[in-house]
């Protein structure tokens, strides 16, 4: 049996999954002011996406080192995977229907981690799989 039906078998997330997850939740605190927002995320509400992180910007004409800190920033990263979320999610009013509802929209993206001697499709983050889908909607500060 390998790696990824183990997972499945003893009903267990990845690492990787588990730690998304727990950012996305850390959003949702930050959000309903359950935890001090001292990163300043700005969230904008849409009619019909909910509530959407927006990315802080990036100037186009930074060095490479520059963007990849960019990208690897707990506020972009934790942002982008906020944005995946369906409205039926993200406008969730207490922790607890919030979590409920993460892990129903979590069960329907495969979780599928790097394993040595097997391919995969991505990298398995909830973003790339998101991606594959037909994407979520990113907002961007103006």
């Amino acid at each position: 049996m390998n790696y990824w039906d183990r997972l499945k078998e003893l009903k267990l997330k990845s690492l990787q999954r588990r730690r998304e997850r727990y950012s996305i939740i850390y959003i949702w605190k930050l959000l309903h002011g359950v935890c001090p927002n001292d990163i300043k995320m700005e969230f904008k509400e849409h009619p019909r996406l909910g509530f959407k992180v927006l990315l802080p910007t990036l100037n186009r004409q930074s060095s490479n080192a520059a963007k990849t800190c960019y990208d690897n920033s707990f506020a972009v990263r934790a942002g982008r995977l906020w944005n995946t979320l369906p409205k039926d999610v993200n406008t969730k009013k207490t922790l607890e229907s919030f979590k409920a509802a993460l892990e129903v929209f979590l069960e329907t993206i495969p979780d599928m981690p790097p394993t040595p001697g097997y391919s995969t499709p991505n990298s398995n983050s909830i973003i790339d799989w998101c991606n594959q889908r037909g994407g979520p909607q990113m907002v961007r500060r103006p």
